[in-house]
């Protein structure tokens, strides 16, 4: 009986790290989506200040993530810096093809 309620527990943390996993990668895609969409709009301390918030969120999601989720959410996670850096020396052009790699590689993360 025992073993049979650690299996269980074990499931239970199992599925809820899952779940946590996803609501940070709902939340980083939400704000690179707005940093992409405040860097064709020109507004670069907008696309910072969202691409910082996505960054926060997708490496939170990377600790729990598996596989080749992690891989997109580790490369969303270097693209959105490259974002944060050019957007931070007004370089939209550059900081927004950053933003939509991040959009690109979180939305394969899901």
């Amino acid at each position: 009986m025992k073993k049979l309620s650690l299996l269980f527990a074990g499931l239970v943390l199992s599925a809820s790290t899952t779940v946590f996993a996803d609501v940070h990668l709902d939340t980083a895609l939400e704000h690179a989506t707005a940093a992409l969409a405040a860097g064709k709009a020109g507004n670069a301390p907008s696309l910072v200040e969202h691409a910082k918030a996505a960054l926060d969120h997708s490496l939170t999601a990377s600790i729990t993530a598996k596989s080749v989720a992690k891989n997109h959410i580790d490369a969303a996670a270097k693209s959105l810096q490259t974002g944060i850096d050019q957007g931070a020396l007004n370089q939209l052009d550059t900081a927004t093809k950053a933003a939509e790699e991040s959009v690109a590689h979180l939305t394969a993360a899901k």
